[in-house]
């Protein structure tokens, strides 16, 4: 079976996360063919892989969302709209449920112009009534470039060249799910989605801080994701999330119940648990596995180690990974020296986890929002204990989802809690003997339910059950 991986931002241009995920998956499943279809910000980036991609894979097919900003209008312009088609359009303008088979047909096999429809009478029409209903107290300028902003990128990924695959499995909802959802109509293939985290959640979190959103736009930016997610909520014939509250909410923003289920990570458990313990050396190393993002919250961690450092001098912080956010990086960095945590602060990059746990007592993770995170996985197979925010599925790894009596293996405070996160560091810091009893109790953890060969073949399950759909099969 040829299977379409379709991500948005990730595999295979940047290291960790999802990405790490993504290349051992594919690894770990070699009698499979799987071609890529991947989406990007910037074009500059085309062919930018930080990966060399596995032998399975037989393809890869990019797209980047500022190419839409170079298209041009083209031929003799809109073809001949039927009101279904009006309607379908009025209904994208307005960020609601459009009938987007119309839309697929309209763009793909009619070959309509996504600049020939921003500049046509009918959405000029809808757009001043849209000014009239819902923003009549916002510039027409600002109403018109907002709406423009969100369609134009939507309408180009309608006119992209689909490949040719006989399953379509989406790692992401938004635009990502609107390219699978693309796929398996245009070659009546069945639809997958697996969420690490909920992509629309996360946009909303981000529209409500962002400062580049006029206040009077935020709600409509918020209901463009949801209507972007429905697509393929509404149309996967499987649909997967890695713990069991991420799958209620899933539920609640519309997936048919039948259709969820729960596939945890894994990792390499022997690959981790090799590694042994550091020695007594009058420091206590704490590690942190991070993006450089913002949505890793890596001033808070800053800060907290800052409190925490002044409790203590025996402290070191090793924050360990590559940068996504380059002006984010040199925000951290200028924090550091401001704050004089240069002696005890250290910016490793990415390295060899393996080896460098070595050199660590247990983790940090101050995330503001997370799936299931990888690294509190292979710190806890480490016998490392962690101190996380409570984000994501991080308290029930760290103690224990209902069933589980193993105890617990870390600390869990609120996102952005300075004070907290300091006093939980200080309480690991203080006992050895604590660090290493929650280790053990992590480390059981992940080998009783976070091994990658249970996630694997659970995995392999799902393809087997669709292998023989048309498309319009249940799982």
């Amino acid at each position: 079976m040829k299977i379409c991986l379709i991500l948005e931002g990730s595999y295979p241009y940047v290291h960790g996360g999802v990405s790490t995920w993504m290349h051992e998956y594919i690894q770990k499943m070699p009698e499979q063919e799987f071609c890529l279809w991947v989406i990007g910000a910037h074009a500059a980036d085309r062919g930018g892989f930080v990966y060399d991609l596995p032998p399975n894979v037989t393809g890869a097919q990019e797209v980047f969302l500022d190419d839409a900003l170079r298209l041009k209008e083209a031929g003799p312009g809109e073809p001949a709209l039927t009101e279904a088609e009006r309607q379908a359009l009025r209904e994208l303008i307005r960020c609601s449920r459009p009938e987007w088979n119309l839309l697929f047909d309209l763009y793909q096999n009619r070959r309509a112009d996504p600049m020939a429809t921003l500049r046509s009478e009918e959405f000029l029409q809808t757009l001043t009534a849209l000014c009239l209903e819902e923003h009549p107290y916002a510039a027409f300028a600002d109403t018109f470039h907002t709406v423009r902003s969100m369609l134009l990128p939507v309408l180009y990924l309608l006119t992209t060249p689909v490949p040719q695959a006989d399953c379509y499995h989406a790692i992401c909802t938004g635009y990502g799910g609107l390219l699978a959802a693309l796929g398996a109509w245009k070659h009546h293939a069945p639809l997958l989605l697996t969420e690490h985290g909920i992509y629309t959640r996360e946009r909303e979190e981000e529209i409500i801080r962002a400062k580049w959103v006029q206040p009077a736009f935020k709600d409509r930016w918020i209901r463009f994701f949801y209507m972007l997610s429905e697509i393929i909520y509404s149309r996967a014939q499987g649909i997967t999330s890695l713990f069991a509250s991420a799958m209620r909410t899933q539920m609640e923003l519309g997936c048919p119940p039948e259709r969820c289920r729960v596939i945890a990570n894994g990792i390499d458990f022997e690959r981790m648990a090799a590694v042994p313990l550091k020695p007594e050396d009058g420091m206590v190393d704490i590690g942190a596995v991070v993006r450089m993002a913002p949505i890793k919250d890596i001033k808070t961690m800053i800060y907290a180690f800052y409190e925490l450092r002044a409790r203590r001098q025996d402290v070191r912080l090793h924050i360990l990974g590559g940068v996504d956010d380059a002006q984010y990086d040199r925000e951290c960095r200028a924090l550091v020296r401001q704050l004089g945590l240069t002696d005890c602060i250290l910016f490793p990059g990415r390295v060899d986890i393996v080896r460098y746990f070595e050199k660590l007592d247990f983790t940090l993770l101050t995330s503001i929002s997370e799936g299931q995170p990888l690294s509190v996985l292979e710190s806890l197979a480490a016998c490392r204990p962690c101190v996380t925010t409570d984000v994501g599925c991080c308290r029930a790894l760290l103690e224990g989802e209902p069933g589980d009596e193993l105890g617990v293996c870390g600390l869990c405070v609120p996102p952005m809690y300075r004070e907290g996160l300091a006093d939980a560091m200080e309480q690991l810091c203080k006992s050895r003997a604590l660090r290493e009893q929650m280790g053990k109790i992590g480390r059981q953890r992940v080998d009783r339910y976070y091994r990658h060969e249970r996630m694997m073949e659970q995995y392999r399950e799902l393809y087997r059950e669709v292998q023989h759909c048309d498309g319009g099969c249940r799982v």
